[in-house]
């Protein structure tokens, strides 16, 4: 049918058909030759499909009942429809009257099919070619494995496992592994071999079989008893920090009478900047041992020191256990970094799992969560950083033997920059380079020798020289040094000023480029000067105007009523700071009578400590001037406001104690102080003279403002003459057991 017009679209719809005429082939006339030989060529296609696609094969199989092969319409018909044609190509088959052009379209689309059935079978042959190499492949593997099982050639994963675990205990020596650990090892991998390979439980052994025998059992580095040679590395990587090489040297000479060097516990204490934390693989060096280092500074997990359970997912034993698998010894030096930052929330408090770990009566039998079996660290050396010892546990504390670390003053700042940082800085930024060695070394015979000259000279300036293109006389002159210390970076440490000489160095080798390549720099990176040596007078040039443009806050002599210059010690360092004092004139009511009574404030972001140290002064100062004027009222007549500048830093602590009185009694009294006197140390409610800290930080301190004449607790005079004679030298230093000598000296007699 036709469809001739759409009446209605309904529901139901309304069309409107023509009816075609019975399409019959009249084969009165004869058959057609080319309609005989599409009729064929379908016959013949349908036949090779049939071959290629077994979908096709199940639509032929109705083909000889019911489709009549003299009928090309029919024929085209069936051959239309059992092909994956598109709706449109079906469609133009069906609309076709005439047979010839009808079997034509349904040959096209036979052939289209035959293609595509091709490319088909050509797709599943190689699929199947490399499932069944891949098949081929496997049975042969499986085929080998248990030929050479059979033969004993090779045995299965969890065999070999097993026998890498026994061959790996063997090179331990019989004594050197304990029976409990033993036991253990003997148990799990008895364990290991009823397992499947499959299983959680086996991953599980497995891991803890791997780290039980990776443990270095017994094993030691051999150890250095020379002290000569460990002097020289001591002496190759720092300068000055005698207390920590004389401990080490002692370490070396007992461990030379004894045959070994026992684990201790050293705490390194002081500013940052000091070289506690790289002095720590040099004293490793000296020693023979080898070195590991981890931070435990914001740490709060204490698995991180002790391990986690086996039966948690991921889990793995603590920093000190990795450290021994790692290093693949049992007498490490091992530095804890920063233990003064530990942290302690839910998860535990680090610091009391490091009680066992620092306790030498304990860490012999020191049992890691993961491992659960004792491990010795009696052998292992421990060094530990630390800013604030008030920051560190006491029992914690008790376990280790602390080395003060005190600031640098100028002349070891001097030696310092001069002998290491300059050099270094200009290795790194590539005004020095290592020579070509143009001819080869003779050999040298003496091996000993050899190496002894080798580790003298290894940080040798001679192994460097000038890089190609950088001017002869380029230098940083020991006056820029000198500034660089004393108006940029007075801190306690020599980080600041390492960061300075850097700056300077990369500003010269920017300089040497664009010099050599012609390009223009910034007015503040162009060179100014006509020298290429750094000098005090164009040291502004490369690190900007000095920080610090005086010593002192007052600079007269004497200072103003009421101020006092006192010592101060923190993390940081020792610092000189003054105490201000200023009188409140208070008013009268209208009956003539002074209001309220004597009032103290304080200000200057004070501690409880330090402001408790006020109110105790406060006393004192009133005591102390009833005793020289009883008619002196001053302190009833006025309040009296005292600040401590800078007033963003805290403060804290009770060491200021005198020189809070010295600065009240100068306003009472109405007599200045003179600009070159300093002073620390407590006061008690009696007026007695208590010790303090920090003695060498403050007489540097002291020494940096230009202070002539100090005053110390009698109690700390042990500590003063301990200082070397270059930081005492020209100094008029008294010392008090009650605050009566140190008015004294700040007041006369």
């Amino acid at each position: 049918i036709d469809l001739t017009s759409i009446d209605s679209v309904g529901p139901p719809i309304d069309v409107t058909v023509s009816h075609w005429d019975r399409l019959d082939y009249n084969f009165k006339g004869g058959v057609d030759d080319t309609i005989r030989a599409l009729t064929n060529e379908i016959l013949s296609t349908i036949r090779e499909i049939a071959t290629l696609n077994s979908l096709f094969r199940e639509h032929i199989s109705f083909f000889p009942t019911r489709i009549d092969a003299n009928d090309p319409y029919r024929l085209a018909d069936f051959a239309a429809s059992i092909t994956t044609g598109t709706p449109e190509e079906l469609q133009a088959v069906l609309e076709e009257r005439d047979a010839e052009m009808r079997l034509h379209k349904a040959l096209v689309l036979l052939s289209k099919e035959r293609e595509v059935s091709k490319l088909q079978q050509e797709i599943q042959a190689k699929v199947e070619e490399k499932m069944t190499e891949a098949q081929r492949k496997y049975f042969l593997t499986e085929q080998l494995k248990s030929i050479k099982k059979e033969l004993g050639m090779e045995k299965d994963d969890k065999e070999a496992l097993i026998q890498k675990y026994r061959k790996k205990l063997k090179t331990y020596s019989k004594d050197a592994i304990s029976q409990e650990v033993m036991e253990t090892i003997d148990s799990e991998i008895e364990k290991l071999s009823t397992l499947e390979k499959n299983s959680s439980e086996f991953n599980v052994t497995r891991s803890y079989l791997d780290w039980l025998t990776n443990i270095p059992w017994g094993i030691f580095s051999k150890e250095n008893f020379d002290i000569r040679d460990a002097r020289k590395v001591l002496d190759r990587d720092h300068y000055g920090l005698d207390e920590v090489k004389d401990t080490i040297l002692q370490f070396i000479a007992v461990g030379k009478l004894k045959g070994t060097v026992q684990g201790k516990i050293l705490c390194l204490a002081g500013p940052p900047g000091t070289g506690k934390t790289s002095i720590g693989k040099s004293v490793a060096d000296a020693l023979g041992r080898k070195f590991y280092r981890f931070s435990v500074g914001g740490l709060s997990d204490v698995s991180e020191i002790k391990g986690h359970r086996r039966t948690y997912v991921g889990a793995m034993p603590g920093k000190l256990i990795q450290c021994l698998k790692s290093i693949g010894t049992s007498n490490p030096l091992v530095l804890i970094d920063e233990i003064d930052k530990l942290g302690r929330d839910h998860r535990g408090d680090p610091s009391s799992a490091l009680l066992e770990v620092l306790d030498p009566s304990q860490n012999s039998m020191f049992r890691d969560h993961f491992l659960d079996v004792p491990v010795d660290l009696s052998q292992v050396l421990f060094m530990c950083t630390a800013n604030d010892l008030e920051r560190i546990p006491g029992p914690l504390l008790d376990r280790m033997e602390v080395i003060r670390l005190s600031g640098y003053d100028v002349p070891e700042k001097l030696a310092i920059a001069e002998q290491y940082l300059v050099p270094k800085a200009m290795r790194e930024n590539g005004i020095l380079s290592k020579q070509e060695k143009e001819e080869e070394e003779e050999e040298v015979e003496d091996s000993d020798i050899k190496q002894e000259e080798n580790e003298t000279s290894k940080h040798d300036s001679d192994l460097y020289t000038r890089t190609k293109g950088v001017p002869e006389s380029l230098s940083i002159e020991k006056s820029a040094l000198e500034s660089l210390v004393r108006w940029y970076c007075r801190e306690a440490g020599v980080r600041n000023l390492s960061k300075h000489i850097d700056k300077i160095v990369r500003k010269l080798a920017l300089q040497i480029v664009a010099e050599d390549e012609g390009a223009e720099l910034t007015e503040k990176s162009a060179r100014k000067s006509n020298t290429w040596s750094v000098t005090d007078s164009n040291l502004n040039e490369y690190v900007g105007k000095p920080i610090f443009t005086s010593d002192r806050m007052y600079e007269k002599d004497p200072l103003p009523h009421g101020i006092v210059m006192g010592l101060a010690w923190t993390s940081m360092g020792g610092s000189a700071l003054y105490i201000e004092t200023q009188s409140i004139k208070r008013g009268v009511d209208s009956d003539g009578k002074r209001r309220g009574g004597g009032m103290l404030k304080v200000t200057g972001q004070l501690g409880k400590v330090m402001e408790e140290s006020t109110q105790i002064s406060y006393t004192v100062a009133r005591a102390r001037l009833a005793e020289i004027d009883e008619k002196n009222t001053y302190y009833d007549d006025n309040d009296i406001h005292m600040h401590v500048p800078e007033g963003a830093t805290p403060k804290d602590g009770p060491s200021a104690g005198i020189t809070m009185v010295t600065a009240m009694l100068s306003l009472a009294l109405d007599k200045p102080i003179r600009n070159d006197l300093a002073m620390t140390g407590e006061i008690s409610l009696t007026g007695k003279v208590l010790p303090v800290g920090g003695i060498k930080e403050k007489t540097m301190a002291a020494r940096r403002a230009g202070i002539k004449c100090l005053i110390f607790p009698a109690a700390n005079k042990r500590d003063y003459d301990e200082l070397p004679d270059y930081l005492k030298d020209g100094l008029e230093v008294h010392f008090a057991d009650d605050y009566s000598t140190v008015r004294e000296v700040a007041f006369g007699s």
